[in-house]
């Protein structure tokens, strides 16, 4: 009798005693951002693994394309553009979480040429641009891509998009018009300073004036539906070891 008991007792207490149901884990966050970024959030990717977070899952493409592919519902928890236009568009579409939206970086618009084939140029009206360098002229997708509006807003203002149009070949984004004026095939090109100064085969010729386009804005934002884990990471992306980082690569850190 006294051994019954002491077996009810323990099918009594077992489950007070039963091991813990596992923690959940942490799933990584998945981030589309503007190729321009790239060194940048691969970098704080890495910084935020040593906070023993999981890797982010980093997507890097022209603003325009990885906006439409988060309208038509890209699993994503955070978008990163390259200008207010595509960030916008997904606004006015309800694809992200409006409260969640920051401006957080600047950038420079800069001419560059291949190294060894640096030209000079005056950056005003009146330069005879199209004499300055043989051969066409690399950016963005002008009135598109993020990099080619902004290029095509500098050359309108400065009076140089009529000799220089027909010479221009649009790309998806600011590394691909990197990318073929580091092979020479193309005499010039416009990308963001951050890009320039990663290429040890382009030069910089010079910066357009801030005045010839319109700020150069990185919009991040919480896209519609992001899972929880994503607004601890766009909290990091706000924070002082975030912003030395992107300062780090070049950029503007418009929180300060």
């Amino acid at each position: 009798m006294r051994a019954l008991r002491s077996v009810l007792l323990a099918l009594l207490l077992l489950p007070l005693h039963a091991p813990a149901a596992p923690p959940v884990r942490e799933a990584p966050v998945r981030v589309f951002a503007a190729a321009s970024l790239t060194d940048a959030l691969n970098d704080v990717g890495t910084h935020w693994q040593r906070l023993r977070h999981p890797a982010p899952s980093l997507a890097f493409s022209a603003s325009s394309a990885l906006a439409k592919q988060i309208e038509a519902g890209a699993p994503v928890d955070v978008f990163a553009s390259a200008d207010l236009k595509w960030m916008d568009y997904l606004d006015q579409r309800g694809r992200i979480d409006r409260a969640s939206r920051v401006n957080l970086l600047g950038n420079t618009l800069v001419l560059i040429a291949p190294r060894g084939k640096r030209f000079a140029a005056r950056m005003e009206p009146g330069f005879a641009i199209a004499d300055a360098f043989a051969g066409k002229l690399c950016t963005g997708e002008p009135g598109v891509v993020p990099v080619g509006i902004y290029a095509k807003q500098g050359l309108e203002k400065l009076g140089w998009w009529p000799a220089l149009q027909g010479r221009i070949v649009g790309t998806d984004d600011a590394r691909t018009a990197l990318a073929f004026v580091e092979r020479g095939e193309c005499g010039a090109g416009i990308v963001y300073a951050t890009d320039a100064r990663i290429s040890g085969r382009v030069e910089t010729v010079a910066a357009f004036p801030s005045a010839t386009h319109a700020p150069i804005v990185y919009p991040f934002a919480l896209v519609a539906k992001a899972r929880p884990e994503a607004q601890a990471f766009l909290r990091y992306l706000r924070s002082a070891e975030a912003a030395a980082i992107f300062r780090h690569h070049g950029f503007t850190v418009l929180e300060d």
